[in-house]
């Protein structure tokens, strides 16, 4: 069940260097657009946008990413949309704990679009995160 404050979302891009011949299909503008038109069809507002461009994943002191950490804990974003798991990070210990625990115990709900994850939703096809 989706709460309103679920419904105020953030949509988060990053891109780095490391990302080589993918980054045309995972460039800023084209993660933007993408996740957009998810929000959109899925009736989320987007209340901020938080891009990391030419950051690496390996690292959590991203200058976005903390900003958007910020506004979960002062309850101005309830959504967090991705294009995948690998655009919030590429450190597997600490994905695990923001989709694992942090956004959990924040009640915030977590989307990686191409990942086809969704934390509010257990369906048929629908994975959970992996831990």
């Amino acid at each position: 069940m989706i709460n309103q404050q679920q419904k105020m979302g953030a949509i988060y891009c990053r891109l780095s260097r490391d990302d080589g011949g993918d980054s045309e299909s995972n460039s800023i503008g084209n993660q933007r657009e993408m996740l957009r038109q998810y929000a959109n069809e899925k009736g989320i507002e987007i209340r901020d946008e938080y891009v990391d461009d030419g950051i690496s994943g390996l690292t959590f002191e991203r200058p976005n990413f903390k900003r958007m950490v910020k506004d979960i804990e002062d309850k101005k974003i309830g959504t967090v949309i991705v294009k995948d798991l690998s655009r919030l990070g590429r450190n597997n210990a600490l994905v695990a704990y923001y989709t694992e625990i942090y956004f959990i115990e924040r009640d915030i709900r977590f989307i990686a679009v191409n990942d086809n994850i969704d934390s509010s939703i257990v369906s048929e096809g629908q994975q959970k995160i992996p831990t």
